[in-house]
């Protein structure tokens, strides 16, 4: 399997909010899967801060179509995020081939999975709760504060940016770094392809 390259690490102070940071890590375009084709587009981010999070960011172009999106409530932990617009990262670490599943929803509502295996597992206990931000001018973005904490052992982690965008007729279209063979699969391995290097 050939995985892409680690991107670029970026440092971000805890303490100064989880606003998007100074300097931008570069996105990277999410492939649309053929089964919900979609207009506009997905891009999304990954690196390590400092102190050992993961700094996610999410795009959503809306170019040609409007979203939809959830409105802010209070941040809280709820299933099945992943049936409207989520944005999600899977994580796999040195206990391969067990890995972890993040949902992040626009309205600051989050899940978190442990998996011993290929959708095999359930709910992480004890997770700790992500930091959420979203912004819209023009392009709407979440920006994703995940601790340290939560992700799974081992100094290299392989990462799957993905997310579910529902639209007004309430269709949903998946998009993803890499989609396997058949339907819509974000638990699948070879979607893993993000490869990261803790500091």
């Amino acid at each position: 399997m050939v995985f892409m390259r680690a991107m670029p690490r970026i440092q971000i102070s805890l303490a100064g909010g989880l606003g998007p940071p100074q300097s931008r890590e570069p996105l990277i375009t999410l492939d649309c899967h053929a089964a919900s084709p979609a207009p506009g587009g997905v891009q999304a981010s990954a690196a390590f801060t400092g102190e050992g999070a993961l700094a996610l960011r999410y795009r959503i172009d809306a170019a040609g179509y409007r979203p939809r999106i959830p409105e802010a409530a209070a941040p809280e932990r709820v299933e099945g995020l992943w049936r409207h617009t989520c944005c999600e990262v899977f994580v796999l670490g040195e206990d391969a081939p067990a890995y972890r599943e993040f949902n992040f929803s626009p309205s600051g509502a989050w899940q978190a999975y442990a998996f011993a295996a290929y959708r095999q597992g359930g709910p992480l206990a004890r997770a700790a709760a992500p930091r959420i931000a979203r912004q819209d001018d023009g392009a709407f973005s979440l920006s994703v504060l995940l601790p340290a904490a939560n992700l799974p052992p081992g100094r290299r982690l392989r990462l799957g940016l993905s997310a579910v965008i529902e639209d007004a007729a309430g269709g949903l279209s998946y998009w993803a770094l890499r989609h396997p063979p058949g339907r819509p699969d974000f638990h699948h391995p070879d979607g893993f392809i993000l490869e990261l290097e803790r500091p």
